[in-house]
């Protein structure tokens, strides 16, 4: 699959833009594990174009992750292309508009899913950024349509195409169901099945398991797979994601210890990234959350785990559940 001159390969599997989880070192581990195309946390147009620091350092890219995208989202068309020129200076491999974040405080606002609201407003902000920027390929990621009277995401997809995107991400939810209910893939499938469409089409929506990732392909015959949610504190689903289809077996799962391990390697690489260790520990939690499901007899651990403030203590902790669960 090719995004303008950028070659993922057959049947690329990436990593979805998240805020506060696709910092660089989830990345790193990520992209060791199998991720084929990753990307940063999405930024605020408006906070870009006022330099605020917190939002240039989640832009910041290393060289040893690349391919990377770069995801901005905002409601005005103006300030969108200022901040699309502002990025492509990162030199991101890829720039993302987000028409598709439901959370209120963005969609709400009219920005991200918020567009679905005004197709044409969405078309000509893209017809616009796809102007601006000088070498990098743009892309569009999206939800079907704001609900389910709205789903116009066949039509959609058509309009951005005919503006110059290269590549187009669906979720396979409209913005009514945030995250609820289960993901439709069979309108991504029609998307990519219409005749008119030549882009390369991602799909994104409940990928949780390799066998779900395969179905996805055969049965939608999407180009490349999008994983969120189903890899916070779950790097390694990349490689057990890549692994099955390329062999049609399942890998051996990882070890209670090696999760260990790569946590204390995501908390020291995250540690070093923040420059604080409190507000690194703090950041790190949302992996910790949802790792260990299912182990018994953890709930007191997981408390501790979870209120510590302290870097060391963390990391005993770690290895204390790495030996405690591992036969």
């Amino acid at each position: 699959m090719k995004i303008g001159s950028l070659d993922l390969g057959e049947r690329p599997v990436v990593l979805a833009p998240m805020e506060d989880v696709t910092d660089i070192p989830f990345r790193r581990l990520c992209k060791r594990s199998g991720a084929d195309m990753m990307y940063t946390e999405f930024v605020s147009a408006d906070a870009v174009i006022r330099d605020i620091a917190s939002t240039m350092k989640k832009i910041v890219i290393d060289d040893t992750e690349r391919p990377v995208g770069i995801q901005i989202y905002g409601r005005e068309i103006e300030p969108m292309v200022e901040a699309a020129k502002i990025v492509e200076a990162a030199h991101p491999d890829v720039i993302d508009i987000n028409f598709g974040c439901p959370v209120k405080k963005i969609a709400g606002k009219g920005a991200g899913a918020g567009m679905l609201r005004d197709i044409p407003k969405m078309v000509e902000m893209t017809r616009q950024i796809v102007r601006a920027v000088d070498h990098t390929p743009v892309t569009v990621k999206t939800r079907l349509g704001w609900d389910e009277e709205t789903k116009f995401i066949v039509d959609t997809a058509e309009k951005l195409q005919d503006v110059g995107i290269s590549a187009l991400t669906i979720h396979g939810r409209t913005r009514a169901q945030m995250y609820t209910g289960e993901a439709d893939w069979t309108l991504i499938g029609e998307v990519k099945n219409n005749p008119r469409m030549k882009i390369p089409i991602i799909g994104n929506g409940d990928i949780t398991t390799p066998e779900g990732a395969k179905a996805a392909f055969d049965k939608y015959g999407v180009d490349a797979i999008m994983i969120g949610r189903a890899a916070i504190g779950r790097p390694w689903i990349f490689g057990e994601v890549k692994h099955y289809l390329s062999t049609g077996e399942k890998t051996e799962p990882v070890s209670i210890r090696e999760q260990c391990r790569r946590l204390i390697e995501q908390l020291r690489m995250t540690v070093e990234w923040v420059g604080d260790e409190r507000r690194a520990i703090v950041h790190i939690r949302r992996h910790l959350a949802v790792s260990f499901k299912g182990l018994p007899d953890f709930r007191d651990t997981k408390i501790k785990m979870l209120r510590t403030e302290s870097q060391a203590e963390l990391e005993d902790i770690l290895t204390e559940i790495g030996e405690r669960y591992t036969a």
